[in-house]
């Protein structure tokens, strides 16, 4: 397999034990794989780092991440929400470092405006969390926003996540300057060279799911969706999302080796 390191990103206000079981799920389904789950600066272990303003500080700050561990490129990416443009902007600066992507429910200019990459009917719930919410309000909220399977009402996950915000916690000035960070990013013209997977959840409440297929369609790049899933795609269909990536990518292989 040419790159055995997957390095997995997530979005807006997360950090790398939000992806839960899903590494451990990834890696059985690619044995020779190796798992990276970096955090953003802002976000996490690195959470008293000022977050970036500019998508391309984000892929320079994991370049030099992976590097400082020893791990060299190629590299596989999986990422989701905001972590997508961070993997495209690398992909496309440094195609000879990444060997595929895998993009899961992203959305980028100039393919989706800004009231489908951030559901225009979830402004005032958002609104009323940034004015009066509490940390616990914002995230239950959050995970009802991301997530179809626990979004209901997981008390107990949600009280995880609180108790990682608690002890890495994202200041409102890092989450704005990661919004800020998403809404300047634009997209390539031309799609990256390596191959592209991009997958979606059909039952995101946060990002209109045709963000995706749109971008998939303009890039030309395989693209799956899960009928029953949020935006969270790896929380709600981890099994789901390792076969279907796992499937993909040994078409890949067979194609180009």
């Amino acid at each position: 397999m040419n790159g055995n390191t997957w390095v997995l990103l997530r979005g807006l206000m997360r950090e790398q034990r939000h992806w839960g079981e899903f590494p451990a799920t990834l890696a059985s389904a690619l044995p020779d794989a190796r798992m990276i789950t970096p955090d953003l600066p802002g976000n996490g272990e690195r959470h008293l780092l000022d977050s970036a303003t500019r998508v391309t500080e984000m892929v320079e700050f994991c370049r030099q991440d992976l590097l400082a561990r020893g791990l060299k490129p190629p590299y596989r990416l999986l990422a989701l929400s905001l972590g997508g443009m961070v993997a495209v902007e690398w992909a496309g600066r440094y195609p000879q470092e990444i060997a595929s992507c895998v993009l899961i429910n992203t959305s980028m200019r100039p393919y989706s405006p800004f009231y489908r990459r951030l559901r225009w009917q979830n402004y005032p719930a958002l609104l009323r969390q940034l004015l009066f919410g509490s940390q616990a309000s914002q995230e239950a909220l959050i995970l009802r926003l991301t997530s179809v399977k626990h979004g209901a009402g997981n008390a107990a996950l949600v009280e995880q996540w609180l108790a990682y915000q608690r002890q890495y916690p994202v200041s409102w000035r890092n989450a704005l300057r990661q919004l800020l960070s998403a809404a300047r990013f634009r997209a390539p013209a031309s799609r990256p060279p390596m191959p592209l997977l991009v997958l979606a959840g059909s039952r995101d409440r946060l990002v209109d799911p045709g963000c995706s297929r749109r971008l998939a369609r303009a890039w030309q790049t395989a693209f799956e969706n899960h009928p029953d899933a949020g935006h969270d795609l790896p929380l709600d269909q981890p099994d789901w999302v390792a076969q279907t990536v796992a499937q993909w990518l040994g078409e890949v292989d067979r194609k180009t080796g």
